[in-house]
């Protein structure tokens, strides 16, 4: 079946990380990625991707201050949000659910377990 590579963007300050979501990722979607919160909304001007996978311990905007402005936005508030995160307290999964992510997945991840639950969100 060949269909068009829906766009994802992946958001984290460690660039191990953005090189290591891409390979995982880019065999089934196209990936931006960003470095900051700051770079998410730039790529937001040009790009309106199926999912966004968001960490949150970011400096300048964690990703908690971007999902609310995310979840805000008229263009926006739709697009399905994934918090890929080191972060592991119950407490914080909660915060990131109530603030709007549709799923919760901790680093390291698991590529296949990674790519299951985009496709269940991105669809």
């Amino acid at each position: 079946m060949d269909r068009e590579k829906k766009i994802i963007i992946l958001v984290d300050d460690n660039p191990a990380n953005l090189l290591i979501g891409k390979n995982v990722l880019s065999d089934n979607y196209v990936v931006a990625t960003a470095p900051s919160a700051s770079k998410l909304f730039s790529l937001l001007e040009k790009n309106k991707p199926a999912l966004i996978l968001l960490d949150i311990d970011m400096p300048e905007m964690d990703g908690y201050a971007a999902i609310k402005v995310l979840k805000a936005g008229a263009q926006t508030k739709d697009i399905p949000v994934i918090f890929l995160t080191a972060m592991s307290d119950s407490e914080d999964e909660e915060k990131g659910r109530a603030l709007g992510a549709v799923d919760y997945i901790l680093k390291p991840f698991d590529p296949q377990a990674l790519i299951a639950c985009i496709e269940k969100h991105s669809l």
